[in-house]
Parts: structure tokens; C-alpha cells; sequence
């Protein structure tokens, strides 16, 4: 096919990306309002959340960062993402496990304090996905670190994410609770 043929029905071609929820939407508002409400009766405040990627094909980390765009706004739900492990209280962990990751999630879940929670983000870090049997993985999450909560998704929408996280929030995971800041 030549370049200019190429152009012409790159340009003529509507998009492939599915509709962008309404703004209005209710039931993504009543979301928003359960996983604050969680946060604060759990935690006394925020979530913090460390976003490990321990080999993905990054397509979990493109719903997970849409988490913060203007939409989602993950901030008022009252999560946040954090840069250091040292702060988190929940690992949500991307990808299978590959053989050179492993030891660097290991390091990563012994520098976060306890009490946390380990959330599997998608179908490679539940060990089901794509890439599981392959020679350069170890396998899933849970077969490296004690997993709490699974997202099932290849990829996971915003929404399963939200919905995983309030899972955590709501007891799915039974971890001691933080006292009060």
C-alpha cells in the first residue's frame, strides 16, 4: 500500500476507541462516594497506592493511569498514587512476574510498611493471562507474594479498578486497619 494511501484513510477513518462515558454518570458518582467513604472509615484518610509493573504489556498501566485523568480524578475518590513504596498501603501490581522483576517486587513489598495489601491488577498478574507458561516468567503475583484482592482484565477497566480498590476498602481483604492520622 503506498504512503499517500496509507494517509488518506488514516485521516478518513473515524477512531477505534470505544464512546466516552457521560459525565453526568451516577453510578461512577455513587462509586466515588462509597470508595471516600471506605477510605475514611478504614483508613482515617487517603489510600496510597504503589503501582508496581512487574512486566506487563503495559496495557493494565494505560486503565490505570486514565485513573488520574480528568475524568476518573482518583483524587476525589480519596486514593492517590505515591512514588515510594515507603508510603503506600497498597501494592497493585501489573503483569506476570517475570524472572528479572521478581526480586525487585520482593524488594518493593519488604520496604512497604504493614499492615498492606498486595491487589493483582489483571488477568497476567492473577496468572492467567497471555504471557503465563512463558519462559521468562515466574508465574503470577500470588505465586512470589501473598495477594489479597484479584482485578480480573486484559485489561481491567477504570471502573473494575475502582471497584477492586473498594474491595480493599470494604474488608475483601483482611488486613488490620491503620489508626486514625
Amino acid at each position: 500500500m503506498s504512503m499517500p494511501r496509507l494517509l488518506a484513510e488514516g485521516l478518513l477513518k473515524s477512531a477505534l476507541t470505544e464512546a466516552s462515558p457521560s459525565p453526568d454518570d451516577e453510578a461512577l458518582t455513587q462509586l466515588a462516594a462509597r470508595v471516600d467513604t471506605a477510605a475514611h472509615r478504614r483508613l482515617g484518610r487517603s489510600l496510597a497506592i504503589r503501582q508496581v509493573d512487574a512486566g506487563s504489556c503495559n496495557g493494565c498501566e494505560l486503565e490505570i493511569h486514565a485513573l488520574a485523568n480528568a475524568f476518573y480524578d482518583l483524587e476525589r475518590f480519596g486514593l492517590r498514587f505515591v512514588a515510594s513504596p515507603r508510603h503506600a498501603d497498597v501494592l497493585l501490581v501489573t503483569g506476570p512476574v517475570t524472572r528479572n522483576m521478581r526480586e525487585a517486587l520482593e524488594r518493593t513489598n519488604n520496604a512497604t510498611p504493614g499492615p498492606k495489601w498486595i491487589v493483582a491488577c489483571g488477568d497476567c498478574a492473577a496468572g492467567t493471562g497471555l504471557f503465563n507458561g512463558g519462559y521468562a516468567c515466574h508465574g503470577g503475583v500470588a505465586d512470589v507474594l501473598q495477594v489479597d484482592v484479584v482485578i480480573r482484565g486484559c485489561p481491567p477497566s477504570p471502573t473494575a479498578l475502582l471497584m477492586g480498590l473498594l474491595a480493599v476498602l470494604d474488608g475483601g481483604a483482611t488486613k488490620p486497619t491503620h489508626p486514625a492520622m
